[in-house]
């Protein structure tokens, strides 16, 4: 079983929104695990990946067809069945393993706290709207949310069951690459991120990968 690795490193301050908050704490808390550990799930993150495939497969003039065959085999289609099910399955963007077990055997001897961890890993940020007549803040309008901190790296398993084509590969190269923003605030300044592909063992394939489909956008600027 084929298993290819998407890494994610934050360039922004970034929120993985769960869509609920902590009464009397913050409005809007991020997704994190049972030790503390910030995550973005995997289905959110495919979905990312395939909204930014379409994109790019739109701007073609040529080959659109074929590549638009490519993009559903690789993430599916709307209402799938076992028969039209994407090829890849993206698993959650998590935290390196060795650091999360680490600190997990420090959680269960009582020298951490999952509260410990989790404000070691993000901030609050508070924000208000403002008035455009008066300039002076909404009443009302004060809101607080948790953001990962920047800089930080997640690492996503791509599983195949078989082999992908050097096409599905391409597609999933480019689509990384175009993924600069996630998260929830990524119209507003946050969630700037930077995706690359890795093989198995480790190797970054991401512009290696990104050449095939490459070609055609040269084709169409030419």
């Amino acid at each position: 079983m084929p298993i290819y690795q998407l890494k994610i490193e934050l360039r922004s301050d970034t929120t993985f929104g769960r869509g609920d908050g902590v009464a009397g704490l913050i409005d809007q808390e991020v997704e994190h695990d049972p030790y503390g550990f910030p995550y973005l799930r995997g289905r959110t993150l495919k979905g990312l990946l395939s909204e930014e495939c379409d994109n790019l497969i739109a701007v073609l003039s040529n080959h659109q067809q074929d590549w638009e065959k490519v993009a559903c085999k690789l993430f599916g289609t709307l209402g799938s069945t076992l028969g039209t099910i994407g090829a890849v399955h993206v698993g959650d963007a998590c935290l390196p393993d060795d650091l999360r077990q680490a600190v997990a055997f420090q959680i269960e001897d009582e020298t951490l706290t999952k509260t410990e961890v989790l404000d070691s890993l993000t901030a609050i940020r508070r924000q208000t709207a403002i008035d455009a007549q008066s300039g002076t803040p909404d009443e009302g309008s004060l809101r607080s949310l948790r953001v990962v901190l920047r800089e930080l790296y997640f690492t996503a398993d791509l599983i195949f069951e078989k082999m992908p084509s050097n096409e599905m590969l391409s597609l999933l190269a480019v689509s990384s690459l175009a993924l600069r923003r996630l998260g929830s605030g990524r119209n507003r300044g946050r969630g700037r991120v930077r995706c690359t592909l890795h093989d198995s063992e480790g190797s970054d394939i991401t512009h290696q990968s990104a050449k095939i489909f490459g070609t055609e956008i040269k084709e169409k600027v030419a």
